[in-house]
């Protein structure tokens, strides 16, 4: 999704209103890859009123024709389905705006199409991969299962429905981030977007603390390092001179769970960084079916196989091994933040203080162990929008208070060790300009991109054919998708 609505309580502001429908279904195509309700049921049909169902069975049929697409009586049914599958709360939302919205990711996609932007064909076969595997691993492997209740004839049928059904949403979040890209805001901006809203229609923060921690991890020894070595360059000759498979190696050995099921491929493109740099270097240095030797980044060692270069994308598999830790090293980090705890405790180091010296987290270190929210990118996190793991960590602690250590895990290592403490607690308040600025900031800059999306959208509209058909003619859109009617 695109445009994330803010972490408020309260909002009545007219921006909002505007971006509600947009926000709810720019990633529809995207959720619906990853159930897919069968397009032979008999359809329900829903007053125009309201997503509630009806007992009336209708028979499927054109609902619409966007551009190139075409829109059937049952997809609105499968796509309120999805939502409700996943828990959303559709209460107030009528079926004529969620249709609205449906056209809309299809005008997106139609215009991606329009426009030529690239599909990065085999991320979308990596994601469908992914998305089956993961429902095969809910129901045991049975694929034959899997195709029964999906009532498809056979597995490739299934594998270009879900296809088409991620290219869509891939083109429609392509085209949607194309238009917005570039909007940027400026901090006068923000003043007059803040002083235009009403002071009764402000919006209000709810409860907000401010989080600090120390981490310790444990460290890796030289013989571990030198072990995952060895092994990654036993497997580099075993492909070489034996005629391995470097994709079974994959399968059997990488601790990389994100590209195991694609076999570790990625595919890089020069322009769009996404990898670690020492990744891309190595990649984009090698010539097609050459083998890396071991290499070493945050997460661990790799080898990578360059598969194929197509003008600036490169596809590469890789095999990452992590290096094992021993009890040792487990038991003196362990060890060391205990001794920690207990030195802030006893007053003998502030909170801040024990951060700057003894944290292994680079993020947080050198704030006096300030965590910083992923999301408003300041140092508030909204107490009934947080992590819920974060949440069960500090929902106990008074402002001030040390957590007991607490063993975690992340991407880059399997074990570390951290304390946590409020340092701060900011009740309910309405929006203040200079408290809040980086989150009014944020709504200011959503307000300008659902601007420049009814800007794009308006013209849009009139350049494209559009046709409405059946109750849906009856709708009362806020965009002009009648415009042929």
């Amino acid at each position: 999704m695109i445009l994330q609505k803010m972490p408020l309580k309260t909002i009545n502001s007219k921006f909002i209103i505007k971006a509600i429908l947009l926000i709810c279904f720019v990633s529809f195509n995207f959720t619906n890859a990853q159930e897919i309700i069968d397009d032979e049921k008999p359809q329900v049909e829903k007053p125009k009123d309201s997503v509630v169902n009806k007992t009336r069975i209708k028979a499927d049929g054109v609902a619409a024709v966007v551009g190139e697409f075409i829109i059937l009586e049952s997809d609105l049914d499968r796509e309120i389905a999805q939502l409700e599958a996943q828990g959303a709360d559709l209460e107030g939302v009528t079926r004529c705006e969620l249709f609205g919205s449906l056209l809309e990711n299809k005008l997106y996609a139609h215009q991606a199409i329009q426009d030529s932007v690239l599909v990065n064909e085999l991320y979308i076969q990596g994601l469908v991969e992914q998305q089956i595997q993961g429902i095969l691993a809910q129901t045991k492997g049975d694929m034959d299962g899997l195709l029964k209740f999906y009532k498809k004839d056979s597995e490739q049928a299934l594998r270009e429905q879900m296809y088409e059904i991620n290219k869509n949403g891939y083109l429609a979040n392509e085209m949607q981030n194309k238009v917005i890209q570039e909007i940027e805001v400026t901090p006068e901006e923000v003043r007059q977007f803040f002083n235009s809203i009403p002071e009764d229609e402000r919006p209000t923060f709810g409860t907000e603390l401010k989080l600090a921690q120390i981490v310790v991890i444990p460290e890796v020894t030289e013989d571990a390092k030198q072990a995952v070595i060895d092994k990654l360059k036993g497997f580099k000759r075993d492909v070489e001179e034996n005629g391995a498979s470097f994709t079974t190696k994959v399968l059997f050995y990488t601790d990389d769970a994100a590209s195991k099921p694609k076999g570790g491929l990625y595919t890089l493109n020069r322009k769009q960084p996404r990898m670690v740099k020492e990744f891309r270097d190595v990649a984009f240095s090698m010539q097609e079916g050459e083998i890396s030797e071991p290499f070493e980044t945050e997460y661990g060692y790799h080898i990578i196989l360059l598969e194929k270069i197509r003008g600036q994308e490169y596809d590469a598999r890789h095999i990452l091994l992590r290096p094992e830790l021993t009890q040792e090293a487990i038991q003196k980090a362990k060890d060391e933040i205990d001794e920690v705890r207990a030195k802030i405790v006893d007053g003998t180091l502030t909170f801040a203080e024990a951060a700057r010296e003894f944290s292994d987290e680079k993020e947080t270190k050198y704030e006096g162990g300030q965590m910083t929210n992923p999301t408003t990118q300041d140092f508030n996190f909204e107490l009934t929008r947080m992590d819920t793991e974060l949440y069960t960590e500090i929902q106990d602690l008074k402002d001030g208070e040390i957590s007991e250590v607490i063993q975690d895990e992340d991407r880059v290592n399997s074990i570390k060790f951290k304390i946590l403490t409020v340092t701060d607690r900011i009740d309910d308040h309405e929006a203040d300009f200079a408290k809040d600025y980086l989150k009014i900031k944020a709504l200011a800059l959503q307000d300008k991109q659902v601007e420049a999306i009814a800007k794009w959208q308006k013209k849009t509209i009139v350049d494209t054919y559009i046709k409405i058909n059946g109750e849906y003619r009856d709708c009362d859109f806020q965009s002009n998708w009648l415009k042929n009617q």
